[in-house]
């Protein structure tokens, strides 16, 4: 899949190094839009922002937040905190704090690529039959996030899982959720759904949406847009009563078991506005990209 551009302009990323918290950070930044990635959690992404910014979007608050990939397959014995798990590769790491593995990492046309060999969630177990990449670049206010997984299982695992493509955890700020219902026609200027979704497992807990994107927002309407086009359902929920650890998040989801030799890729946009601007950059990309099927 490949997004026709937005803004047409030459930008200059720079890619600076940080020390956060005692942590490696990356930075790319082209004047408009700040994103960021600790190398110390897989590369997950932690940093979204307009450019000289320090109103950070995102969550960063343990290996399991971030932006990041995570996937599911069939029950494994572990334990999460007491709580029977599954093979779950997480691109940050474990549940404990313990790191991935940075496999490869460089700057190639202006962008970050990152290959990650990620960890179990539950039991930090490193996950040697998984690896996962991303490319990240800025384009104007936009952030393009490329994803791919490859599985070297050999045996095929039972269950189908919805998975997460990929997990987005916000700022608690972002308390409101807007998105187009799926049964509003797409792309028609409908109305849209403002809601405050519940706790994990909560009944609203997933949705299907008909334009593929959806936006954390505050209480003046303004924040992130997350642009899928490889999906219709999303998962979200909100955690409200822990203090500092308390986030949005929602989740993408595609449904299928992991086979041998199974490679999924896929790219989402970020985007940093009001609903009405994020929704308006976004149909201009489902524009382009219908416009790109066409030829």
């Amino acid at each position: 899949m490949r997004f026709a551009p937005f803004i047409a302009c030459v930008f200059s990323v720079i890619l600076s190094l940080q020390a956060l918290s005692a942590e490696h950070w990356i930075y790319l930044d082209n004047k408009h839009v700040r994103l960021g990635v600790n190398m110390d959690a897989g590369a997950s992404i932690g940093w979204f922002s307009q450019s000289n910014s320090n109103d950070n979007l995102l969550n960063s608050f343990d290996h399991g937040r971030y932006v990041q990939q995570s996937y599911y397959g069939d029950d494994d014995g572990s334990d999460w905190n007491g709580k029977p798990w599954c093979y779950n590769p997480v691109q940050g790491g474990s549940w404990k704090g313990e790191p991935s593995t940075l496999l490869e990492s460089g700057i190639k046309e202006e962008r970050l690529y990152v290959k990650t060999q990620p960890r179990q969630w539950a039991s930090g177990e490193r996950v040697n039959d998984m690896y996962m990449e991303q490319w990240l670049s800025l384009e104007g206010g936009l952030a393009r996030l490329k994803y791919r997984m490859t599985f070297l299982g050999t045996s095929e695992h039972a269950r189908k899982k919805h998975q997460e493509m990929p997990a987005v955890f916000v700022a608690p700020k972002l308390n409101t959720l807007a998105f187009c219902e799926a049964s509003q026609p797409a792309w028609t200027n409908a109305a849209l759904t403002r809601r405050q979704p519940g706790p994990p497992a909560s009944q609203d807990a997933i949705f299907k949406t008909s334009e593929r994107w959806a936006a954390w927002v505050n209480d003046n309407d303004e924040g992130l847009g997350i642009y899928f086009p490889h999906a219709d359902m999303v998962t979200s929920y909100r955690v409200t009563d822990t203090g500092i650890g308390n986030c949005s998040y929602l989740a993408p989801l595609q449904t299928w078991s992991l086979k041998p030799g199974l490679k999924v890729e896929y790219e989402v946009l970020l985007a940093i506005g009001t609903v009405e601007q994020i929704r308006q950059v976004f149909s201009k990309m489902h524009s382009g990209e219908e416009a790109e099927n066409s030829n």
